[in-house]
């Protein structure tokens, strides 16, 4: 993986920890986006400030360029992914006041369309059983919190102990930008995290006043890498693609919702989604459902 640090490090971070792209791909985001900072004079280091002055016209040269020099398109339009993502995660986290790339147009567009595990995976994987050892109690419930109420891992590593109302069956979740959300906490995962409270939790000793809701050894609140790796271990010890990450999670728990016939609206709210676009592309997912529907209704299927 490229190094780097600044603005670029914490969105390669975001890329891997909360999208889950794989090794590969963020290697050639970190590659294109290093080499847009050079292009336009930015230290590859720089924090966001430094990148706030940098216009739409400033990429539409680089675009320009990397046409003239016959670069091809495939790569150009890597190249353009990388940066409208780059500038799309700076715009929605607050580093910079707007989005010089939204106005830039894709050459092909395609819908990339998210991993989920089947609900056959999803049981397997959270019904591994083990010994009742703290470790294993907390893995539980962190896990059944990912996909029971399909959180970013982000949001799980900041939850606190004040997010859980189980007298009104809720999570409060504080997402992107800082907005508050509440949403609905199954009663599986309201009883692994129950255990976890009773009989995991004190064991990790809690600094005084600790409030993160889910501990490490130290007793202080886990971290996104370690919740990564925690994912990570239970997918192979459950026998499921070495891809799996908590974002899949996230998505098995829109796409699952969806097949069982929960209004995307509902789905856009427990997710978070400022846009009712960004969850339609479960409907894809969905596709094979969506065939069912026509073969038995369609009177010329």
């Amino acid at each position: 993986m490229t190094s780097a640090s600044g603005a670029i490090g914490d969105w390669l971070g975001f890329l891997a920890y909360e999208r889950g792209l794989a090794p590969r791909t963020r290697r050639a985001y970190a590659t294109d986006v290093s080499g847009l900072a050079r292009d336009l004079r930015i230290d590859p280091a720089a924090p966001a400030a430094a990148w706030a002055r940098v216009r739409t016209k400033d990429l539409r040269r680089r675009l320009e360029r990397d046409r003239r020099a016959g670069l091809a398109e495939s790569t150009r339009a890597r190249r353009l992914v990388a940066a409208k993502s780059f500038f799309a995660w700076l715009r929605s986290e607050g580093r910079i006041p707007e989005d010089p790339a939204a106005v830039l147009v894709q050459a092909r567009r395609t819908i990339v369309l998210p991993h989920a595990i089947t609900r056959e995976d999803a049981e397997r994987f959270l019904s591994l059983s083990g010994p009742a050892t703290p470790d294993n109690l907390r893995d539980r419930a962190l896990t059944e919190i990912l996909y029971g109420c399909g959180l970013r891992a982000s949001e799980v590593v900041t939850l606190t102990l004040d997010s859980l109302r189980f007298d009104e069956g809720l999570v409060r979740v504080r997402g992107k930008g800082g907005k508050v959300r509440l949403v609905p906490l199954g009663s599986r995962a309201e009883e692994a995290m129950r255990r976890y409270l009773a009989d995991s939790r004190p064991a990790y000793r809690p600094a005084p006043g600790e409030a993160a809701l889910f501990l490490g050894p130290r007793g202080r609140g886990i971290s996104r890498p370690t919740l990564w790796r925690i994912v990570k271990r239970r997918a192979r010890m459950a026998r499921l693609p070495n891809e799996v990450s908590p974002h899949w999670l996230r998505h098995s728990f829109a796409t699952h919702l969806l097949a069982g016939g929960a209004p995307i609206r509902a789905i856009q709210e427990m997710l978070g989604h400022a846009d009712v676009g960004t969850t339609q592309v479960y409907t894809h997912v969905d596709a094979g459902r969506l065939a069912s529907v026509v073969r038995r209704f369609h009177p010329r299927a």
